[in-house]
């Protein structure tokens, strides 16, 4: 009799933990994993707007239905259940979507030095914004340079600080800074100075600093490159070392290598953007190989400690299920013209020196944005 009831207790308890273990799962399936951009805020300024804001690529009915989907908290077993087995499937929506995501989705992704651990502090070494079509399906880039000088909202009690380079914006959010009391911390006021300056609403964000951006590309034993022209790494660093010139063809890149090519940018700043995209198209096919695609959800779990974003489980499954349904055909890599950058020379309050900072007209630059954010890059007007 005593053994049956310890055994029933047992039972209650195991029944009762993984009761628990579901629940604590539900609550975490939509739950951002860093500070969250508020994105029920934006929305709201959006519906209170009168009229179109240049670069809205949905309708406020549209967007609500959408932000519902990805942050609704009301989630129950069997739902959550039902989305997982659906996206892994790579079942549409009623909406006909794939992987049950929204029909787009706007990503912030930064590329941070490393000045601390956790992300308290860094500037934007790289800015881009990606745009996730969940319809086509399809996945395209945009390169922001980030020595645009722009206007910097919200911290103007600080030092008098009204404007910098858009880099800047990030450094001056980071929670070490204490510069900044909005949400998202460094991406939410990097965010915040895209809408404010191009009326760039952003969805996420991703945030991965140079130590993580070398563990990832070494976790998946490198990456390779073709470069038609010679790429000299030299130029960013004392002597010359033969290792660093690499010739036109292919190459293999380990982390550290990676990390050299995406962070050169001799003999223009603009090459930067270009080496760049050599890694980030290597990247993304190594990536959507079947092989990878199997890795995905280990080296995400493994990564999610040392990436700073506000994407939620629920997100960032919707993201691995899309990966199995894209080619490489459908993902670009874009930039901005050139011609429509000239150098420049400002005082910067906040380092008290002049700074090169590249100039463009504004106006052209949201145009830009605008036909990037609905699709219909790279046929501009």
């Amino acid at each position: 009799m005593k053994r049956g009831l310890l055994l029933k207790l047992l039972v209650i308890d195991v029944v009762v933990a993984a009761c628990a273990l579901i629940f604590i799962f539900i609550a975490m399936w939509n739950k951002p994993l860093g500070p969250s951009l508020d994105l029920t805020a934006v929305e709201s300024k959006i519906q209170a707007t009168s009229e179109p804001v240049l670069g809205e690529t949905q309708n406020s009915e549209t967007a609500t239905s959408e932000l519902a989907d990805i942050s609704t908290p009301t989630a129950t077993p069997a739902s959550v259940l039902s989305q997982i087995i659906s996206l892994f499937k790579g079942q549409a929506s009623s909406n006909n979507n794939i992987c049950n995501g929204p029909a787009e989705m706007t990503i912030l992704l930064i590329g941070s030095d490393e000045r601390s651990e956790g992300y308290l502090y860094g500037l934007a070494d790289s800015i881009r914004l990606v745009r996730v079509d969940f319809s086509t399906p399809s996945l395209q880039t945009l390169d922001i340079p980030r020595d645009l000088w722009v206007e910097i909202p919200g911290i103007a009690d600080h030092y008098g600080i009204t404007h910098g380079k858009i880099n800047q914006a990030y450094f001056f959010g980071n929670p070490g800074m204490g510069y900044y009391d909005g949400p998202g911390e460094g991406p939410g006021l990097l965010a915040n100075t895209l809408e404010k300056n191009f009326n760039v609403s952003v969805d996420h964000y991703v945030a991965v600093d140079i130590k993580t951006f070398v563990r990832i590309i070494d976790a998946i034993d490198g990456i390779d490159i073709y470069t038609a022209s010679e790429i000299d790494l030299n130029q960013n660093h004392d002597g010359e070392n033969p290792d660093y010139v690499l010739e036109p063809g292919a190459h293999h890149l380990d982390g550290q290598m990676a990390l050299r090519v995406a962070m050169n940018r001799y003999p223009t700043i603009f090459q930067r953007a270009k080496n760049q995209d050599l890694v980030l198209k290597a990247l993304e096919s190594k990536l959507l190989t079947p092989a990878m695609i199997t890795r995905l959800p280990g080296l995400i779990t493994d990564f999610t400690k040392s990436v700073q974003t506000d994407l939620s489980p629920n997100d960032i499954t919707k993201l691995i299920c899309l990966s199995q349904a894209v080619t490489k055909d459908n993902i670009s890599t874009l930039t901005f013209p050139e011609d429509l950058f000239t150098n420049g020379h400002v005082y910067d309050p906040y380092r008290q020196v002049n700074t090169s900072v590249l100039e463009a007209d504004f106006n052209q630059l949201r145009a830009y944005f605008a036909d990037f954010l609905d699709g219909s890059w790279p046929e501009m007007k």
